[in-house]
């Protein structure tokens, strides 16, 4: 079902949980799919001994990705006219993160309902890991 802006309000949210327990397998699975084998995302060893961070962690965009997973549930498909975040936090493998996007405004652009959103991605811990905003066509 298409989001409606008669149904929306300013303020409004939606919250999903986009990966529970991020696995190893699931880094490796996206440096294949991207093509950025940076080793900080697949090498554990390479990652503590050389770059001294505790090991591998997630590439950005992965976690983009994860956040627009929740954003198209949520706007639908084909919907969005701009998504743009900001990385603010690493996030590791045993993560579970949940993407929460606030209705910032709606208003009427090009002859179409649209609607603005602030984005915000945070871990098991409540730790945010990405922030961004959005802004999708919605049905009137």
């Amino acid at each position: 079902m298409a989001l409606k802006a008669s149904a929306l309000s300013v303020g409004d949210t939606h919250s999903e949980v986009v990966v529970d327990d991020l696995t190893r397998t699931q880094l490796v699975m996206y440096a294949g799919t991207s093509g950025d084998y940076n080793p900080l995302h697949t090498d554990d060893v390479y990652t503590r001994e050389v770059a001294g961070y505790p090991g591998v962690f997630a590439h950005g965009m992965l976690s983009m990705g994860l956040t627009g997973k929740m954003l198209t549930n949520y706007v639908g498909d084909g919907r969005l006219k701009k998504f743009g975040v900001r990385f603010t936090n690493q996030v590791w493998p045993g993560d579970t993160l949940t993407s929460t996007a606030k209705v910032v405004e709606i208003r009427d652009e090009d002859g179409d309902k649209v609607v603005d959103l602030a984005l915000e991605t945070v871990n098991q811990y409540g730790k945010t890991v990405v922030t961004g905003s959005a802004t999708a066509r919605v049905d009137p």
